[in-house]
Order: structure tokens, then C-alpha cells, then sequence
């Protein structure tokens, strides 16, 4: 075990790195941060902040002998940097996953590979590629990059050949996944956290909706049937197994209209959609994330009632802001939480509000209510 005292190294300043480093904190440890943005989220609360690029290997050299763990806030980080850093110290999750994560198409594969249902798909590596992939998969359908796509970014709706040839050049003309448009009765996600030793304990699972492919709400636990829940937290522990993960990993799927449970995705980190563990279970992803690193015992996932996020984007900041806290902090049962970004841009996470109630239905009733007054769309 990796005793409070230590340094934790975190590639990636961000929102999540800046949780990761309060509940690292708190639980007694120091953190240094890499980020090559000098004024990031993560920074402002961090012990040390090596303001450098991800492959800098000065600054990865420091981790190494500064650090006696290292983790990611979020999986483009370069796989070669944590090969590095691993064969110096640990690094949790490891390279491998993170590889798998930040390119559709391994993940993808990796998931059929292992009997794990997805939509259907096809890779598209150039465009003489893209006729034979929209006969496999069908139409409609979406056009997403492999790498570096997010929150809506990185992918186009295609209906036909011709839309599929479009959407192929205006996002570059690069590797891509042509995916099934699926019919939707929800959108679901578990988050579980899994030590070097295979314990894993799955936090709720958790229902979301998003707007303009950003997450909008999660509500947790999730208003579905006893049969899903226990499915898609089988299937999120088989995932981490296949892995072979340490960490906090997050998986999203897709309820079809139908009834089936498909895997959209997998994120090796703590997600958007756990957010609400940080005011409403016993143990937040964020502390799971520091436990998993540091090999101690994995904390309590139970939850106290129901709990419904509300992400807030820059777009309130180019609003009625003024009032907006003060509506917030009225409400009975809302925590709010500002990630310390200095510039609000549209559709930029800027923080989230989590509404607690006595079941997922009253704190639902808060967050909708709340994002009236707020004037969210």
C-alpha cells in the first residue's frame, strides 16, 4: 500500500485532475500535476505543477522520482509517456487500457472480440472504404473519428452514400468507425472502481441524457428494470477483468428500443456522469481513483437517496449568471461545484450542481426545476 504522506502524480489538469487532487488531499497525500496549460483547474489546488507537454521527458523523469504512483484524469494522454513513467513507477490504469480507450476503433474490436454486444460497425480507413461500410452497417447511421473525439465532437449523422462521403472529408478524411444509429429508450452508465487484486465495487447505475451530444443530466440510481442494472454491471466488470484494470472506469451504454443493452464506450478514468458520488455515496470516484492507485481497500459505493447532476456550460455565463448562484444556492439540496476555469466558451463544462432528494424522482424534480430557473434550454 501507498500510505497518506506519499506524492501522486496526475497527467492532466483539468476538472477531474482537480477532484482527483481534492480527495487525494484530503485523504493526506501530495500531488504534482503535469499540464501543459499554465493556469489549469488542476493546478490551482495542487501541491506542484509541472506546466509541460505530456512527452516532456524532464518533466515525466520528476514524476518518476518525485512519485510513488502516477494516474490520468482523462485517456488522451500519450500511451508511450505512460509505458515510460510504468517501467519507473506505478501507473494505474495501465498503458493498455488507456490505448484501447482513446482510439474507437481497438475499443471497438476489443469489445466484439470478447462477446461484449455493441451497435453495429464497420472501421473506415479511407474513402473507397465507405460504401462497403454503410452496406455492413446500414443506414442511418453516425460517421466518428477514431481519436479525439468528445462530447459530440468528431462525428457526423449520415442517412445515405452521399452524406457518408461528405461527413468523410469535412472531418478530415481520417480514420473512422461508421457506427448503427441505434433507436433509444435510454442511456445508461456504470461507474465501478477495480484494485490491482480484481476487488471491484460498481457505484449505482446511473441513467443520463445529454444535449448537443454534451451530458445534460444523470440521475442516480438509474429508473431502470432490476434485470438491466445487474446486465450492464456484469458487463462493465467483464470489461474491467479483460483489461485487466486498476482504477476507475466508467462504461456507457446504450438501452436500445428494443430492449437490448449495447456498450457505447468505455472511459478509463472517473466520468462526467459520476460526478454525483462526490455528495450523495459514501465513497466518491474520486477517492475510489486514489484508492485504486495507491493499492489500498476500495471504499462503500451505497448512496444516501437519489441524486440528479446538472452540468453547467459556459452558455449560463453568457446569460443571466448574475442571479445564478443566488438560485442555486436557495435550493434546498443543491451543491454546487465551479471548476475554476477562467474562460467561459459555449458549450465548455464550467461545473455542475448535483440536487439530492430522498429518491431519484424528488432530486429529478430539483434539477429540472433548477434548470428552469436557470433558463437552460
Amino acid at each position: 500500500m501507498i500510505l497518506p504522506g506519499a506524492t501522486l502524480g496526475l497527467l492532466g489538469g483539468g476538472q477531474l485532475g482537480r477532484m482527483f487532487v481534492f480527495a487525494a488531499r484530503s485523504m493526506g497525500y501530495r500531488v504534482i500535476v503535469l499540464d501543459p496549460e499554465a493556469d489549469c483547474p488542476a493546478a490551482q489546488v495542487a501541491d506542484r505543477h509541472l506546466a509541460a507537454a505530456y512527452d516532456d521527458e524532464h518533466a515525466m523523469e520528476l514524476l518518476a522520482r518525485e512519485c510513488a504512483a502516477v494516474t490520468t484524469e482523462f485517456e488522451n494522454v500519450p500511451a508511450a509517456s505512460l509505458e515510460y513513467l510504468a517501467a519507473r513507477v506505478p501507473v494505474r490504469p495501465g498503458a493498455n487500457a488507456v490505448a484501447i480507450a482513446q482510439d474507437r476503433a481497438l475499443e471497438k474490436t476489443f469489445l466484439r472480440e470478447h462477446g461484449l454486444a455493441t451497435a453495429r460497425f464497420a472501421i473506415v480507413d479511407d474513402a473507397e472504404a465507405i460504401a462497403s461500410a454503410l452496406r455492413e452497417v446500414g443506414a442511418p447511421a453516425l460517421l466518428k473519428t477514431t481519436r479525439l473525439g468528445y462530447d459530440g465532437k468528431g462525428q457526423a449523422r449520415v442517412d445515405d452514400l452521399d452524406s457518408a462521403q461528405r461527413a468523410f472529408a469535412a472531418l478530415g478524411g481520417v480514420r473512422c468507425v461508421l457506427e448503427e444509429r441505434v433507436a433509444l429508450q435510454r442511456e445508461i452508465s456504470v461507474v465501478l472502481g477495480r484494485g490491482a487484486d480484481g476487488e471491484v465495487r460498481c457505484y449505482p447505475v446511473t441513467e443520463n441524457w445529454h444535449r448537443d451530444g454534451i451530458l445534460d443530466i444523470s440521475l442516480a440510481p438509474a429508473r431502470v428494470a432490476e434485470e438491466t442494472r445487474t446486465h450492464a454491471m456484469s458487463m462493465a466488470t467483464a470489461i474491467a477483468a479483460k483489461l485487466d484494470y486498476c482504477g476507475v472506469l466508467a462504461v456507457e451504454f446504450f438501452v436500445s428500443s428494443d430492449g437490448r443493452l449495447l456498450v457505447n464506450e468505455f472511459a478509463p478514468r472517473p466520468h462526467n456522469s459520476g460526478h454525483w458520488t462526490l455528495d450523495a455515496a459514501i465513497t466518491s470516484q474520486f477517492e475510489q481513483q486514489v484508492r485504486a492507485l495507491c493499492g489500498l481497500p476500495l471504499g462503500d459505493t451505497r448512496v444516501f437517496g437519489g441524486a440528479a447532476m446538472l452540468n453547467l456550460l459556459g452558455d449560463l455565463w453568457h446569460g443571466a449568471q448574475a442571479s445564478a448562484w443566488e438560485n442555486i444556492l436557495r435550493q434546498p439540496g443543491a451543491k454546487l461545484h465551479l471548476y475554476g476555469k477562467q474562460e467561459a466558451r459555449v458549450g465548455r463544462k464550467m461545473g455542475h450542481v448535483t440536487c439530492l432528494g430522498e429518491t431519484p424522482e424528488l432530486a429529478l424534480e430539483s434539477a429540472l426545476r433548477l434548470k428552469g430557473e436557470l433558463g437552460i434550454s
